[in-house]
């Protein structure tokens, strides 16, 4: 799992200790593994606490949405995002749950036959869109909002640390013949991993209390979710704050707020926005606007220009993750805007839950 990792060396299972430790105990529990996604946030140790709480207390927690739901959303916001590492894991996951492996895992989540979450997928898909017009109203009631809010923030943050840090596929070199075999294998190992409880709130002890935030309002209705976003949005700040310089945070918040830049090829756009930098600092800055705006784009070159510069492992996380979280924060705060969607004429409010949890608290 670590040969996975790119651009920066992650603390190893056998030879972390203290906070690092913590995590990486806690992620065998719960997730089953020593995932590439969180282990990435390693030489950074309250960037790997805060990745933690995030991933762990939506889609990892117990809740009012089932765990299959939140798969579902995860998947259809790394599709969204290119990020094709996040794809088969969560795709593959979902389909273990749902007991399609061989279905909709092959056709993306446009495969899904479910309607609910067909629907959830589809909003899920556009959540990341600036025009309103674009995104697709939310397809749950309002009480499900801190959970699948919640993923989809998370989501939003990792598949951009996943495509500047991962390799493309967690899947070893697999002729295309053997490919949708080992997609059904991995299915049902995730699928399985997925299924126990796992109670609400347990990773906060790993970060000190944190006031809330107004772009965090979504997150109220589950103190957990609340708690953890508040939590690691302060660790992740205060790195980003003793990483970059105010004036660069200003510039590359500024560029978030305006109109998405267009396709940025050759990266001429970002170019010209850290043109006002003095040239130490834009290496830093160009890659926090790529990783908040095109993740994807990120190069082999603009990590080596921050290496000139001075920037070692845990700066490169703290960069990078401070970029990702203002970037998957602003898109949560536009959700909660939209507000919930209003049942269907006739159709009863239980019949809009998601997941099998979701249903029975529905029907109880």
């Amino acid at each position: 799992m670590l040969t996975h990792v790119r651009h920066v060396t992650p603390v190893a299972p056998d030879a972390a200790d203290g906070p690092v430790a913590r995590v990486y105990r806690q992620m065998v529990d719960d997730f089953g593994v020593f995932a590439p996604p969180v282990l990435l946030h390693s030489p950074a140790p309250d960037v790997l606490r805060a990745c933690w709480l995030m991933l762990r207390e939506t889609l990892l927690a117990e809740g009012l949405v089932g765990r299959d739901a939140k798969e579902v959303v995860a998947t259809a916001v790394s599709e969204s995002n290119r990020c094709p590492y996040c794809v088969e894991v969560h795709g593959a996951t979902a389909a273990g749950l749902l007991g399609d492996a061989g279905g909709w895992l092959a056709a993306g989540v446009g495969g899904i036959g479910d309607r609910r979450l067909r629907a959830l997928a589809e909003w899920a898909r556009h959540s990341g869109a600036d025009n309103p017009a674009r995104r697709r109203r939310p397809p749950f009631p309002a009480e499900h909002g801190p959970e699948l809010i919640g993923v989809v923030v998370a989501f939003h943050y990792l598949n951009r640390m996943v495509s500047v840090f991962l390799q493309e596929s967690p899947l070893p070199p697999t002729p295309a013949g053997m490919r949708t075999g080992v997609r059904r294998t991995a299915a049902r190992i995730m699928g399985a991993l997925a299924r126990a409880d796992r109670p609400p709130g347990r990773s906060l002890e790993l970060l000190p209390p944190a006031p809330p935030e107004a772009d965090l309002a979504w997150a109220v209705g589950q103190p957990h979710v609340a708690a953890a976003f508040a939590r690691a949005g302060q660790a992740v700040r205060r790195r980003g704050e003793a990483a970059l310089p105010e004036h660069v945070r200003r510039r590359v918040l500024a560029c978030l707020a305006d109109a998405p830049p267009p396709e940025p090829g050759g990266g001429r756009w970002v170019d010209a926005a850290v043109a006002e930098l003095s040239p130490a600092e834009r290496p830093a800055a160009r890659l926090a606007l790529l990783t908040a705006l095109a993740p994807y784009r990120v190069t082999d070159a603009d990590v080596a220009a921050c290496r000139t510069g001075g920037a070692d492992d845990a700066t490169l996380v703290a960069v990078t993750a401070w970029a990702s979280l203002a970037a998957a924060r602003r898109i949560g705060a536009r959700l909660y805007e939209d507000g919930p969607a209003p049942p269907p004429a006739g159709v009863p409010g239980a019949d809009l839950a998601v997941g099998e949890e979701a249903s029975r608290a529905g029907e109880s």
